[in-house]
Formats: structure tokens, sequence, C-alpha cells
């Protein structure tokens, strides 16, 4: 069943790109990429008729679903017929399709990728980052296979598209030598060598309680720079969407001061290093959407900036790392070491982070261990004080945004703010 739904939502998105032809720009990578889609769609829609895909439409099924305008019909065949009905009526008659798609394409297995590149003609291609140990690796023979994988987004391009790469990244870095004689190439990122360049980077916290805070930053082009602010953001990562972001609204043509414009609108979606009100005067940095060890060192980054009573790190299992999976798990011990007061595990493989922090000298009497997050979430609404700040994180399997509603301020706001439980 599922395969031959798959086959028809391809036609089907064939026939829709055929027809309306809008330009398409694709976004891939191990982390980032769904943060940066937003902050492309976020600058390009205000001067454009501009979709992206909605929630975790980024797989065989996903991407068609976005491209043809539509939401899934779940397991209901009726749902199905009407969903298939709309898309035919987008087909047949004249409608005011899109100018610009902004696709995320995910790749949790070989193949994965250039199924979807197979009929989604795409002229931009953007990669975030791959990181040191990038999810789904249980399902890749080896990191490299996994790089070939991402890297297939920009060997497509068309002679005269744009690759877009973190430069920050050398895995990213380095697919530009892959990349079609004819198509151009922008990097973006920290270093000293990126086209687009992120500088003067700072968390700028004015008043928690009125929620005035954002990142502050300047971007540099060719010898132009503009001042970038992202209000009710946290963390590097989310200047590095914005960079990405600016390096698509150049190539259609926007300035640097439209994008500036644009990026005022942009906010994080819920589960990504969102700061929510706690219970018990505190606050949570809620990162609960998945985990990778790049990401989770991010947000212990992030943690690590604020001047709290107490520093508590809330980590789940990081899973699809394959072989990788302890040393990873380590890995974000040894920074979770350096930054958490007090640190509350979830998941059979969280013990590796434990283990790492107490060879490091971490006091075994701050560290607690459990093997669900409603236990985990109970036991923190306990140990809070008032001043603690708290960075939840783990993989979408652990269910970690269970801990956020346990201890958040005002449960009810719960299916605005949180990933949906």
């Amino acid at each position: 069943m599922r395969s031959i739904l798959q086959y028809l939502l391809k036609i089907l998105s064939q026939i829709v790109l055929w027809k309306y032809r809008p330009e398409i720009v694709a976004v891939s990578g191990s982390v980032g990429k769904t943060t940066a889609k937003e902050a492309i769609y976020t600058i390009l829609k205000a001067h454009f008729r501009a979709r992206r895909n909605l929630e975790n439409y980024n797989n065989e099924i996903g991407v068609p679903l976005a491209i043809l305008g539509l939401e899934t019909g779940g397991r209901s065949i009726k749902k199905w017929l009407k969903i298939f009905l709309k898309a035919l009526a987008v087909i047949i008659f004249k409608t005011e399709y899109p100018e610009i798609l902004v696709l995320e394409m995910g790749a949790d297995k070989p193949g994965d990728l250039g199924y979807l590149l197979s009929f989604v003609p795409i002229k931009i291609g953007v990669i975030t980052a791959i990181g040191e140990f990038p999810v789904h690796l249980e399902f890749f023979p080896e990191k490299d296979a996994l790089i070939e994988e991402k890297s297939s987004l920009v060997k497509s391009l068309p002679r005269k598209g744009l690759a877009v790469l973190n430069y920050d990244d050398l895995s990213v870095r380095m697919m530009r030598e892959n990349i079609s004689s004819g198509a151009q190439i922008i990097s973006y990122g920290f270093g000293q060598g990126a086209d687009l360049k992120i500088m003067n980077y700072e968390l700028k916290i004015k008043n928690l309680e009125e929620k005035d805070f954002g990142v502050n930053f300047k971007l540099e082009n060719k010898g132009s720079m503009v001042p970038i602010r992202l209000k009710k953001c946290l963390g590097k990562q989310q200047a590095y969407a914005a960079a990405a972001a600016a390096a698509v609204g150049l190539n259609f043509g926007l300035n640097l001061v439209n994008i500036s414009a644009g990026l005022e609108k942009f906010r994080p979606l819920p589960g990504r290093t969102n700061l929510i009100r706690g219970i018990k005067k505190t606050w949570i940095i809620d990162d609960t959407y998945n985990a990778s060890p790049s990401s989770v060192i991010a947000g212990l980054e992030i943690l690590n900036q604020f001047q709290p009573k107490r520093k508590i790190a809330v980590l789940g299992d990081m899973l699809e790392l394959g072989e990788k999976t302890e040393e990873a798990h380590r890995r974000v011990g040894r920074e979770a070491f350096l930054t958490a007061d007090l640190l509350l595990l979830v998941g059979e493989r969280a013990r590796f982070i434990a283990d790492e922090m107490k060879k490091n000298g971490f006091s075994e009497e701050k560290i607690f261990e459990f093997d669900s997050a409603e236990k985990a979430g109970l036991a923190l609404q306990e140990k809070l004080e008032a001043g603690d700040i708290i960075l939840i994180k783990g993989s979408r399997a652990m269910r970690m945004e269970k801990i956020v509603k346990e201890i958040m301020a005002f449960p009810e706001k719960v299916s605005k703010i949180l990933v949906q439980i």
C-alpha cells in the first residue's frame, strides 16, 4: 500500500512541477536543516509566493505532499482519496502556485536523497552540517557513505545552480570539489574563508521576564556588512541558519538590508532552543525536538552563557549513532562536565555520559538516572530551586518534551509551544 501511495504522489508531483515550474531550494544535512529551511522561507515569503514543508514532511511521502500543498491522510483511505482529488484539481485548473518551493530533504538511509532528486529538479542546494558524529549513522556502512548521500544534493545541481555550503563543517566544505562546473558556490560560517561571514556574535539578554533576548551578529559579504538581530532566539545554530538563508536570499536578488529586515520575523520552532518559563521561578531551554552530539554540545554552550543559580542538564539517549554510540555519548559527557551543576539522564545510552562525568571528577550525588522521561520529569520537579536554568534535550524517540510539560509554568500552553506529545 505504501509503495503504491509513494508512486502516485511522485507522478502527481512531477506533473505539478512540470506545469508550474517553480524555483526549488532543497535543504539537507545531519543537523540544522529544519531551522535553515524556516529561516530561508521567512526571508523569501516577504518578496515571493513561497511554500515550505510543514512539520517533518521531508521524506518520500512528505516532500511530494509539500509540492502538492497538501497534508497527509494518515491511515485513512477516504482522506487519501480527497488528497488525490485535490492534487488533480491543482493539475487541471490554473492556481496561484508558489514561485519558490523551499524543501527540506531527509536521508535516513542510503538512496533516500537519490529518490527525491529523481523527480525534484532543484536549483539551489543547501547543506547545513554533518558533524563529528552525525545521526542516521546506524543505517550507513560508514560516515563517508552518509557524506556521499548528502553530497548528492549539490552534485545534482544544474549548470546555473547554486550550492550553499557550511564553511565551518569540513565535511560540507569539501563537497565543493564534487559540484559540477558552471554551478555557483557560496559558503557561510564564522571562518575567515567563508564567503558570507558571521561576525561579532553575542547572546544578548536584556530582560528575561519580558522575553527581551536574542542573538546579535553581523553578516559580511563582498565588503558589505549588515547587523542581524534574531529576537527570542538562542545559540549559534540560529546564526548559521540565518546565514544560509541570506545566501539564498542574495541569489534571488535581495540585498543584505532586505535580508536583515526579513530575519526580524524569524522565530524558532517548538522544541528547538525555545526559552520557556518554568515552575518555581525557573527557566527551561526546550531543545527536545531531536538530538545529535553536535546539537547537544551546542545546547550546553547555550546553557553555559547564562548566569543562573544552577545550570541543570537533562539529557536523553542520542539514537542512530551505530558503533559511535558510546564514543559520542562520552564526548557529550566531557562537555557536560564543564557546564552542568546538576545532571539528569534518561535512557541506557545516556549512562555513558554519566560514566564519563564521574571519571572527570563530577560528584555522583549530582547525577540522577532514569529509564523514562515521565520518571525524570517527576524527580526534576522536586529538585528545582528558584533561579535554575534547565536544558532539556534528547532524541525524538525519548519524548523529552514530557519533562518540559511536567515543569513548565503554564501547561495550558502546551499545544502552542511544545513539540506535539
